[in-house]
């Protein structure tokens, strides 16, 4: 039966995911709570292999499960690697819920993407609008399989009364955020643009697109932090999208991660690169409603990110160096 408020403290909460950027602000979060931290490595356990999956949870038992275990990239790595983004999610989404549902998790959460709204869905997008159109055709596998955890949940719920919720973050960023050149999302992928043009002198930068699509960008710390206030406070079959509400072109973004780091050299705009959804904006009054909304400001955050950014160059070459990578 759900029940509203839930106490998380005392209890054993899973963490599925935990090395990656959104599992690990939520380890960092829940670091605050009396909770029993759970957490297995991929190694011992691949949520994509239904029995290792169905043993784990049948042994453990955790209470409440975060499933913020994803495999995740930017517009080039959705567009490139369509058969692992929609077997590897499906895959992950199934052998835990059912194996959650088997072992008699108490409270779960999944995570899903802003990615499963429509392309040209009415802006700012309401949780409502899921499935009311074509989904942007770069990240269709990735947001199919989101949609497919989104509606499992949603599934368990009415014919169990599991207390499975989901909820859509907008585009994070933050520490533990993927560097990759080519398969890195915006934000870590303008971080490293303009870090390496500011080290090498380079009078350009080019930035994919025209610049001229909008965007909404969360700091992962205050994601981690909304999913502990949503299991608290949160049970019911509707989505919640998390977000801030406030959007940015990537002209503007790009021009203010530039003053971040302190590059001075011209921006390129490369129109010959795909452009995606021309705006995603997240309609975040139900999580108003329920009394959260963002800490960290866009500039605050990107100044977090970077020291993170740095942070992850000094112990990659220092470990290039040692020979342990």
């Amino acid at each position: 039966m759900a029940r509203v408020p839930f106490e998380l403290r005392g209890k054993s909460v899973y963490v599925a995911g935990h090395r990656g950027m959104v599992g690990s602000a939520l380890v960092r979060r829940l670091a605050r709570e009396d909770v029993r931290l759970v957490t297995v490595e991929r190694r011992e356990v691949d949520l994509r292999n239904q029995a290792a999956v169905f043993d784990w949870f049948a042994q453990m038992r955790p209470q409440v499960a975060f499933l913020a275990a994803a495999k995740v990239g930017g517009i080039v790595a959705n567009d490139t690697l369509r058969a692992e983004f929609i077997y590897d999610n499906i895959a992950i989404a199934t052998n835990a819920l059912h194996a959650a549902h088997q072992s008699g998790v108490e409270k779960l959460m999944f995570l899903g993407s802003s990615c499963i709204y429509p392309k040209l869905a009415p802006q700012p997008l309401h949780e409502d609008a899921m499935l009311t159109g074509p989904l942007e055709s770069t990240n269709e596998p990735y947001a199919i399989a989101k949609i497919a955890g989104i509606k499992m949940a949603e599934a368990y719920r009415h014919q169990y009364g599991s207390d499975f919720i989901s909820v859509m973050p907008t585009n994070l960023y933050g520490p533990g955020d993927n560097y990759h050149p080519e398969l890195s999302h915006v934000v870590a992928a303008l971080i490293r643009r303009f870090h390496e043009a500011k080290v090498s002198g380079a009078k350009t930068v080019v930035v994919w697109g025209t610049g001229t699509p909008r965007r909404e960008f969360l700091y992962v710390d205050d994601m981690a932090d909304a999913c502990v206030h949503l299991m608290k406070t949160y049970s019911g079959a509707e989505l919640i999208n998390v977000g801030t509400g406030t959007d940015i072109t990537i002209a503007e973004f790009a021009h203010l991660v530039a003053d971040v780091i302190g590059y001075i050299g011209e921006i390129h705009f490369d129109t010959s690169r795909p452009d995606g959804t021309p705006r995603k904006l997240l309609d975040v009054s139900r999580l108003t409603n329920l009394g959260w909304c963002a800490a960290t400001s866009l500039h605050d955050g990107l100044k977090r990110a970077y020291a993170a950014y740095l942070s992850h160059e000094y112990k990659t070459e220092i470990a290039s160096r040692t020979g342990s990578l």
